[in-house]
């Protein structure tokens, strides 16, 4: 696959397709349902549909019923509609209903269950004269963890067995097109632009001569969120290890500091505090990160952002074996995640 955009896919047509893409992708979302029908309405008992901030997959109906549908659903995501929970609780074998105060949604993986009654008249514009009950179930799951990798060796490879079962965004990076071939759908065909490959779809391959274009718009985007980018770094020549990890430093500071490309070697740029530093991760050992740290600093990188280079990547753990190395790495990225 030789596109380079880090551009997110169009939105799929159907609502499971939807709402699966969304959950693993961690993108917070609102599954809408229709859970009452009484008389004459756009749609059946049980159609659903999908709604994130900004798109949403198949539908309710349309008119002013979906769009309210639309709205409500956002409103729950930005956490600006204060609704009325209630709680169950057992007293001396007695049930009762206990409700407590209106409160606004909280960012949490499974934020809210809301139900809302709609009268298909005049205050919608719309004539089928019945009414529907639609369910919001919120999955507020915002920012997603997005990762970008560079190298696709035998530890990359174990990495994404991992990733393929967590909610991210991968774009996996590597030079050689050959270590991508055992993904292929089609193996008898050669990879190019169309290539299919076995891969989750939040799991995007790209194949580039030049990796270090991938940094800069995959930064970009998330100059406001600390500690949810996670850059790795991991491919089979030492030399391009450091251009990457070089690149993503002085890519962020650049941002951050506003630099131009024409005086981001300027030591006085470096030495600024750090707003938005992402986790920069190299794999490598002990030596290998004296080494590189050392070069850092001789460049007129401070102590300080040096020290913000994780070098040897992974939680210290134990085991060397391909798979026990990738646990250690995604353990370390899910608990930078959850601490911001």
């Amino acid at each position: 696959m030789n596109d380079s955009s880090l551009a997110p896919t169009m939105p799929p047509v159907r609502w499971y397709n939807g709402l699966a893409q969304y959950q693993q992708q961690g993108v917070a979302h609102v599954l809408a349902t229709v859970v009452a029908v009484n008389g004459s309405a756009p749609r059946e008992l049980q159609a659903k549909m999908v709604i994130t901030a900004d798109s949403c997959c198949d539908t309710l109906g349309g008119g002013g019923l979906e769009h309210d549908v639309m709205t409500t659903a956002r409103q729950l995501l930005n956490g600006e509609m204060e609704i009325k929970e209630s709680k169950r609780e057992k007293i001396s074998k007695k049930t009762i209903n206990i409700e407590m105060e209106s409160k606004p949604a909280k960012a949490v993986r499974r934020d809210t269950v809301y139900t809302k009654h709609y009268p298909l008249g005049a205050k919608l514009a719309q004539c089928c004269g019945g009414s529907v009950s639609v369910m919001f179930e919120c999955f507020n799951v915002t920012p997603p963890i997005s990762i970008l990798v560079f190298g696709a060796g035998h530890v990359a490879a174990a990495l994404m067995t991992i990733l393929a079962e967590l909610p991210c965004q991968v774009d996996w990076v590597d030079s050689r097109s050959e270590m991508f071939e055992p993904y292929l759908l089609n193996k008898s065909k050669q990879i190019e632009q169309s290539t299919l490959y076995q891969l989750p779809a939040h799991i995007r391959p790209h194949i580039s001569d030049e990796p270090v274009d991938f940094i800069r718009p995959f930064i970009e985007p998330f100059t406001k969120q600390s500690g949810q980018r996670f850059i790795l770094v991991m491919t089979h020549d030492h030399s391009v290890d450091f251009e990457l990890v070089r690149a993503a430093l002085d890519t962020t500071l650049a941002i951050d500091t506003g630099a131009t490309n024409e005086n981001t070697d300027n030591a006085s740029i470096y030495n600024n505090s750090i707003i938005s530093i992402p986790y920069i991760g190299c794999i490598g050992s002990a030596t290998k990160a004296k080494r590189f740290k050392g070069q850092l600093l001789q460049r007129g990188y401070s102590e300080q952002i040096v020290d913000r280079l994780t070098m040897p990547i992974g939680l210290q753990i134990g085991g060397k074996e391909p798979m026990a190395v990738a646990v250690s790495m995604v353990a370390q990225i899910l608990q930078n995640y959850h601490q911001q």
